[in-house]
C-alpha cells in the first residue's frame, strides 16, 4: 500500500512539473535585463510595449520564436541577438513571455 501512495504521489510531482524561477531571476539570469525594462525602452522595447502590441493575440509561440531566432526591424534598426536553450530554458522562456504579455 505504501509504494501505492509513493508512486501516486511522485506522478502528482511529475504532473505538475518543477516550478518556474520568478520573473526577474528568469529575465536576470538570461540577460534580458542588459536591453529590456519593464516600462520604458532601453536598447530593445519596454516589456509594457510589447503587451500592448500584441494585447489579445495568441502569440507565445511566435515571440519565443523570435527570442530564439533574433532578430530587427519591429522595434528599431538595433537587432536583437539569438537567444539559445543555453541562455534560457524553454520552460523560462515561456514563463517570461507569458509574463511579459501580461505586462500592464
Amino acid at each position: 500500500m505504501k509504494s501505492v501512495f509513493i508512486i501516486a504521489a511522485l506522478a502528482a510531482l511529475a504532473a505538475g512539473g518543477a516550478q518556474a524561477a520568478p520573473l526577474d531571476d528568469i529575465i536576470a539570469k538570461s540577460g534580458c535585463v542588459a536591453c529590456h525594462t519593464k516600462d520604458k525602452k532601453l536598447v530593445g522595447p519596454a516589456y509594457k510595449d510589447v503587451a500592448a502590441k500584441y494585447k489579445g493575440q495568441d502569440v507565445t509561440t511566435k515571440l519565443m520564436d523570435k527570442v530564439r531566432k533574433g532578430g530587427s526591424g519591429v522595434y528599431g534598426p538595433i537587432p536583437m541577438p539569438p537567444n539559445g536553450p543555453d541562455k534560457i530554458s524553454d520552460a523560462d522562456l515561456k514563463t517570461a513571455v507569458d509574463a511579459i504579455l501580461k505586462t500592464p
